[in-house]
C-alpha cells in the first residue's frame, strides 16, 4: 500500500498512477514537494521516494529502500514546455509500480545526510 502526501499536509491513501501524476501536476513553488510512502515495507518509514520543485522548475528526487545506506537522488530536469510533469511522473510512477528498470533512465548518486532531505519535511528529516 502506498500513502503520498503532500506539502500542504493533503493525504492520499492509494494513489493511482493517475493520482501521483496529478500530484506532481498540482505542485508549484508554494508547494514544492510529495513524499510517497510504502506502508507494507520493513523497516517502517523507511522505503518511499520524494519529490523536490525546484525553482528552474527541475525536479530532486530522492528514493529510500530499508534504511540511509540505501537512499539515493537524481535531478530530473524539466520536461519539454512550460510545466510538464512527465519525466518526474514516470519516475514516480515506475518506483510505485516496481516497474523493472524504473530507476535507468537517470543517474542515481548515494544521498548524503549533510544534504537537505525533502528540505527536512518532518516525515524524513530524521531518517
Amino acid at each position: 500500500m502506498l500513502q503520498a502526501v503532500e506539502a500542504d499536509g493533503a493525504t492520499w491513501d492509494g494513489p493511482s498512477e493517475d493520482q501521483l501524476h496529478d500530484v506532481l501536476a498540482d505542485m508549484n513553488l508554494a508547494c514544492r514537494f510529495v513524499i510517497v510512502r510504502r506502508l507494507d515495507s520493513e523497516p517502517a518509514d523507511q522505503h518511499y521516494l520524494q519529490v523536490f520543485l525546484h525553482d528552474d522548475l527541475s525536479y530532486q528526487v530522492e528514493y529510500r529502500e530499508g534504511g540511509p545506506a540505501r537512499h539515493f537522488q537524481t535531478c530530473v530536469p524539466r520536461g519539454q514546455g512550460v510545466f510538464t510533469v512527465e519525466p518526474a511522473s514516470e519516475v514516480l510512477q515506475g518506483w510505485a509500480c516496481r516497474r523493472s528498470g524504473w530507476h535507468e533512465a537517470h543517474s542515481w548518486a548515494p544521498w548524503s545526510p549533510a544534504e537537505p532531505c525533502a528540505r527536512h519535511h518532518p516525515l524524513t528529516a530524521t531518517r
